[in-house]
């Protein structure tokens, strides 16, 4: 990777290629012969930018080059983006607190290895929140149609159907660990 300290003569062949209305790629090709310099296009443009120097003119006898369209007379203006989108307004930082243990107030877990489950056992875990807990499950009697039993069942899903609890805020039933 070249430096950004270009010496006066490159900056100064720069500016004469620029003028002579040569691409950037063209540009640095050039330099590189003419100085055997190793200088990239991209490295051409920054220190074009860096000069305060603008971009070659499009050039029109080249396949694939159009001239950009003007905008019609009666087309409509550009609309702005409105000023509240424009300001990036800091986050604000909160400090970090640790969630409240929660439990479910209905049912008391039988604490359940996967092994020692049954096909028909809650599977509403416990525990495994610290390194090397170990998991635990529910274990009571399923819902029907659910993995988990009534009070978990609605622990996780809330109470009413699935078109009301899209529709309103769910209140769960739960009280802190004591």
């Amino acid at each position: 990777m070249q430096s950004t300290n270009w010496a006066p003569e490159h900056s100064d062949v720069l500016r004469e290629y620029l003028a002579k209305g040569m691409s950037y790629s063209e540009i640095a090709d050039a330099i590189n012969a003419k100085f055997k310099t190793a200088y990239s296009r991209s490295s051409a443009i920054g220190r074009a930018k860096r000069m305060g120097l603008t971009g070659p003119k499009p050039r029109e006898d080249l396949p694939g080059h159009w001239p950009r369209p003007r905008p019609e007379a009666n087309a409509p203006p550009l609309r702005k983006m409105p000023e509240s989108f424009r300001i990036m307004r800091p986050m604000p930082v909160s400090e970090r607190t640790e969630p409240p243990k929660l439990r479910c107030v209905e049912i008391a877990p039988r604490y359940l290895s996967l092994i020692d489950l049954e096909p028909g056992d809650c599977r509403y875990p416990y525990g495994g929140d610290e390194d090397g807990e170990a998991i635990t499950f529910c274990g009571h009697p399923r819902r029907r149609g659910s993995s988990y039993c009534a009070p978990h069942f609605h622990l996780t899903r809330g109470p009413g159907t699935a078109s009301e609890r899209a529709a309103s805020t769910v209140s769960l039933r739960l009280v802190a660990a004591a």
